[in-house]
C-alpha cells in the first residue's frame, strides 16, 4: 500500500506507510471485534436498574407500574434536587442503591422528615437510611428462601415471598418492626422516621424481572410502596452510576476496542514521528555556579556528611604547607608542635596563642564528633594567624634573619 503525498506531508513516506497500516489494522480489529464476539450477558448481577430487560434487571416492574396508572418517572438527578422538592406525596425506590456520600443519605432523611415513603433493598439502601443498622449477612446461600412472616401489619400479609437475603438488619429500635424473616433473620422490616416511612428489603429480587411473579413477590412490592392515589413515585437511578443518554447505546465493548485502537494508533504516530526528530537548536551551555553559590554548595555538602573534622584537616594541611614555606622548610613533614617551633623561631612576634590554636586543630582532625561551630572556629583561627604571619613578612618586622636572608626577598 503506497501512501499519499498529501496525507501528513511532513512525515518521511515510510512513517506515513506505517500510519496507514495501523489505522488500517485498528479499523478491521474493531469491526471484527463487533460482529464476531457475543454480546455481553444480560443476566450477570448488575443493578436492578429500569433499563435492563435481563432477570436482575427492573424492567418489569417498572412498565407495570406505568401501565397500572402508578405516577412513576425515573430519577437521574442529583437526591438534594429532589429532596427539596419532596412532601408527604413523593415516594422513592431504591433498588440496590451505592453510595458512600454524606449529601445523599442528608437528602434521604430530608425526604422522610417531609413526610415521604422511602423503599430501599440490599446494604447500601440499609445504610443510606436513618439508622443505618443494616449488617451483611451471616451466611451466605445461593437458593431463594422462602421468608416466614412475622409483623401484623398489613406489609406482612403480602403472602408467599421468595428472595435470597444479601443483608440483615439490627433489630435493637422498638419502633423497627420486623414484617418478614429467613432463619430467624430479618429480611423486610418498616418502621416510621418523622413523618415518614421507610420499608426496607434484605434484597431486591422480589422486584426483580426474574422474580416478580412468583409467588405473592408483586404484592409485596405493591404493599411496600404503598396506594397511588394522591402519591408521586420516583425510580431512582442517579445511585445506580449510570445516566442514560443517545451515546449510552452506543457503548459496549466494541466502543472500548476502538477506544484501545486509538491509543494504540496515538503511540504508533507519536513513536514514527519523535525517532528522527531532534532538538531544531543546540542546547544552551549550563550555567557556571558562582564562588558564593559554590561555597554554600560545598559548606551543604560537609554539613550533610558531618565531616567537619575534614574541613578542619584540610584547613590544617593548607596552614602548615603555607607557614613552612614562609620559613623556608617547606618540603619537611611535621606535627603542630614542631610547625608551632620552626614558625615562633622565625616570627618571633608571632600571636602567642599560635601553639594551642596549631595543637587543638591537630587534635581536632579525625574528630567525628566535632561540632561544626567548634570547626569554624579552628578554621578561622587557622587563616587569622596565616594573614598575620603574611603581614610581618611584607613589613619585615618581627622576622628573624637566617643566613643573612630576608623573607622577602633582600639580601641582608
Amino acid at each position: 500500500m503506497k501512501a499519499p503525498s498529501w496525507f501528513l506531508p511532513s512525515l518521511d513516506a515510510k512513517d506515513r506507510k506505517l500510519l496507514l497500516w495501523a489505522v488500517g489494522v485498528a479499523i478491521v480489529l474493531a469491526v471484527a471485534t463487533g460482529l464476531l464476539l457475543p454480546n455481553s450477558d444480560e443476566n450477570d448481577n448488575g443493578p436492578p436498574s429500569t433499563y435492563l430487560s435481563g432477570k436482575h434487571g427492573a424492567l418489569a416492574a417498572y412498565e407495570l407500574l406505568e401501565r397500572a396508572g402508578y405516577p412513576v418517572e425515573r430519577w437521574e438527578r442529583p437526591l438534594s434536587e429532589l429532596a427539596a422538592e419532596a412532601g408527604p406525596q413523593t415516594v422513592v425506590i431504591f433498588a440496590q442503591p451505592f453510595t458512600r456520600e454524606a449529601e445523599d443519605m442528608k437528602a434521604v432523611r430530608d425526604i422522610l422528615e417531609k413526610g415521604g415513603r422511602v423503599l430501599a433493598t440490599g446494604f447500601w439502601g440499609g445504610s443510606l437510611l436513618p439508622g443505618q443498622n443494616a449488617a451483611p449477612g451471616s451466611t451466605f446461600s445461593f437458593t431463594a428462601c422462602k421468608l416466614q412472616p412475622q409483623g401484623l401489619d398489613p406489609l406482612a400479609g403480602s403472602g408467599e415471598v421468595w428472595m435470597i437475603p444479601e443483608a440483615t438488619w439490627q433489630v435493637g429500635n422498638p419502633g423497627v418492626r420486623v414484617q418478614y424473616d429467613c432463619a430467624g433473620a430479618p429480611a423486610v422490616i418498616e418502621y416510621e422516621w418523622g413523618a415518614g416511612h421507610v420499608v426496607w428489603w434484605a434484597s431486591s429480587m422480589p422486584l426483580e424481572n426474574g422474580s416478580l411473579t412468583r409467588a405473592q413477590n408483586l404484592n409485596l412490592f405493591l404493599n411496600s410502596i404503598g396506594p397511588s392515589a394522591g402519591k408521586h413515585f420516583y425510580w431512582d437511578e442517579s445511585l445506580h452510576g449510570e445516566i442514560r443518554s443517545t451515546w449510552s447505546y452506543a457503548g459496549g465493548l466494541p466502543l472500548h476496542m476502538l477506544q484501545i485502537g486509538l491509543a494504540v494508533l496515538a503511540v504508533l504516530v507519536l513513536f514514527s514521528f519523535s525517532r528522527r526528530s531532534g532538538p531544531v537548536r543546540e542546547l544552551p551551555p549550563p550555567v557556571r555556579a558562582t564562588p558564593i553559590e559554590f561555597l554554600e554548595a560545598l559548606g551543604s555538602l560537609y554539613k550533610s556528611a558531618g565531616a567537619a573534622s575534614t574541613a578542619v584537616s584540610v584547613a590544617w594541611e593548607r596552614f602548615r604547607r603555607h607557614a613552612l614555606w614562609l620559613c623556608g622548610r617547606h618540603m619537611q613533614r611535621m606535627d603542630a608542635a614542631e610547625v608551632a617551633g620552626v614558625v615562633r623561631r622565625r616570627f618571633p612576634q608571632a600571636d602567642e596563642a599560635l601553639e594551642a590554636d596549631l595543637l587543638a586543630c591537630e587534635a581536632a582532625i579525625g574528630n567525628e564528633a566535632l561540632h561544626p561551630k567548634e570547626a569554624l572556629r579552628l578554621v578561622q583561627l587557622l587563616a587569622g594567624h596565616a594573614a598575620k604571619l603574611d603581614a610581618m613578612t611584607r613589613r619585615g618586622s618581627g622576622v628573624s634573619g637566617m643566613g643573612g636572608v630576608r623573607l622577602d626577598g633582600a639580601s641582608g
